[in-house]
């Protein structure tokens, strides 16, 4: 089993690609960061969005509280 010449081309561009010069490998591999980055992103602030805001209880007892005090005031 040889090497034909389509088998050579491949060769030659896949090296061509990783000794190519000026960090092509590693500026490829950080566009993917980023690509993954701003994905990962996007995906909190869909979440962020979705979340309802949770219910707020009403406290009764400090409104009594307060109602007493103005009663309070009121006599005094």
């Amino acid at each position: 089993m040889g090497l034909s010449g389509w088998h050579l081309l491949i060769l030659a561009l896949v090296a061509l690609l990783i000794f190519g010069g000026s960090g092509r490998i590693s500026s490829i591999m950080g566009d993917v960061a980023k690509g993954i980055k701003s994905f990962r992103k996007g995906l909190s602030e869909d979440e962020d969005k979705e979340k309802p805001e949770a219910p707020r209880a009403i406290d009764h007892t400090a409104s009594k509280a307060s109602e007493r005090e103005r009663d309070s005031s009121k006599t005094s």
